[in-house]
């Protein structure tokens, strides 16, 4: 079988972001990076075609995922020409991630290759030791092997030294062409403060909370005191103090999931009742989409204003559906808040009747739990909302409705304010984002 003279480009890419993210920002964390996945892409086949003095066959990408489920970045990979992606196993142990998988299938695919006489140049960027076999496989079936390395963050190696050793020809791909796609996040520090909520995720925050929620929440908080007390502890003045208030403004006291509940409950049940005391008519528990859970109303059901708005799958065609995917794909970033308003987006352009937008703008901040729901299982294919250090990320949360809003926003408002003029919060245009039953509603 006659030798192909094409290359071929397999990245390791938890080495190459990794060691990226080392050099730019101080410390591995792929998270520390923004990274122009077209642009890097563009510039491999440009700098292998260039070493290689050969036309590029493909570029193979490994990278690990959870489940292997693709993330957005792998879907906007995989879509990309001469571009074909791998994906192994993320896995978590003893709070680090790891990626199983990867190796083998870069293995597997350079032995393949050479085998085959697919290429007859090969461009490896990693730095593993496993795949020195694989390596030595493919000088022995004729194929020039090109090691790149990216330039190390304390200008030590981060390769294998046997990898360098057996490699034919070594790149090492320096900051200045790394930064043509990578950069590291603006952090003002060494320590990453906190990020800044946007002025429509602080309209949010900042509502106010239900009387009956924060009443029992203290009521919680004033049950734990005493039961730290119990037999076997001393009872101070201050155990038995009544709690203060929590604030309706900052601070904790925001309630929990149990505070809502005793809220439809009513007061707890003295031991002398038979049942607790029934919810009241209007009285609404909401939970978190993302996990499940739904916001369950009374008896009389959904309130007849938000029961009759259509989510977006019911106004969305299959043609339509389609799009959505390719462009969800190819161009929607990820982005907490810009994934909020391309769904508002779409739902405002299908509507059939404009009278839903007044009708949804007049219940700011509450988003009805049918299209709260939806919002949220479709943040749930860019990867949001997914559980980060065993913790559910709140704040994207926050983002994801608070692009929603803007997007509403800028429909409703009779006129847009000139360009780059700061729009007022979305609560200072909604008379009704005071009300504290709308408040919970929104943080959900």
């Amino acid at each position: 079988m006659e030798r192909v003279d094409r290359c071929v480009v397999l990245v390791d890419a938890g080495y190459l972001l990794g060691a990226a993210a080392s050099l730019l920002a101080g410390e591995p964390a792929r998270s520390r990076i923004t990274v122009d996945h077209a642009a890097l892409i563009q510039g491999l086949r440009e700098r292998a075609e260039a070493d290689t003095a050969q036309p590029l066959l493909r570029i193979y990408w490994f990278d690990g995922a959870p489940d292997r489920v693709p993330q957005p970045e792998h879907r906007r990979l995989r879509v990309m020409p001469r571009v074909t992606v791998r994906l192994g196993a993320l896995t978590r142990s003893d709070g680090r991630w790891a990626q199983k998988g990867v190796d083998a299938a870069m293995h597997a695919e350079l032995t393949e290759l050479a085998r085959n006489r697919a290429c007859s140049d090969v461009v490896l960027v990693t730095g593993d030791g496993d795949l020195l076999p694989g390596l030595m496989s493919a000088k022995e079936h004729g194929v020039a092997v090109h090691l790149w390395a990216v330039q190390a963050a304390d200008g030590d190696y981060n390769q294998s030294e046997d990898l360098v050793a057996e490699a034919d020809e070594r790149r090492v791909l320096d900051r200045a062409w790394i930064t043509r796609a990578v950069r590291a996040k603006e952090t003002g520090g060494g320590c990453a403060p906190p990020p800044v909520p946007r002025p429509e995720i602080a309209a949010i925050l900042s509502a106010p909370l239900p009387e009956a929620a924060l009443a029992a929440s203290a009521e919680r908080a004033s049950e734990a005191r005493a039961e730290a007390a119990a037999p076997g502890g001393r009872t101070t003045p201050a155990d038995t103090a009544p709690a203060p208030a929590p604030q309706a403004h900052g601070g904790r006291g925001v309630p929990t999931p149990k505070d809502l509940a005793g809220t439809l409950r009513g007061p707890a049940p003295q031991p002398a009742a038979p049942h607790p005391v029934a919810a009241p008519s209007g009285a609404t528990l909401r939970w978190s989409s993302d996990r499940g859970w739904v916001e369950r109303g009374g008896p009389v059901g959904e309130p007849p204003e938000t029961a009759s708005l259509p989510t977006l799958a019911q106004l969305t065609s299959a043609e339509q559906r389609w799009a959505d995917r390719e462009e969800d794909i190819t161009t929607v970033g990820g982005d907490p808040f810009e994934v909020g308003q391309v769904f508002a987006r779409r739902w405002m352009e299908r509507l059939p009747e404009a009278v839903h937008i007044a009708k949804l703008s007049a219940l700011y901040p509450r988003i009805p739990h049918r299209i709260d729901g939806e919002l949220l299982r479709y943040a749930a294919r860019f990867g949001l909302l997914a559980h980060k250090d065993d913790q559910i990320d709140e704040h994207d949360r926050y983002a994801i409705r608070a692009g929603f809003w803007r997007e509403i926003d800028i429909t409703t408002e009779p006129e847009h304010a000139p360009a780059g003029e700061r729009q007022a919060p979305a609560a200072e245009r909604h008379p009704g984002a005071g009300q504290p039953e709308r408040a919970v509603s929104s943080g959900d």
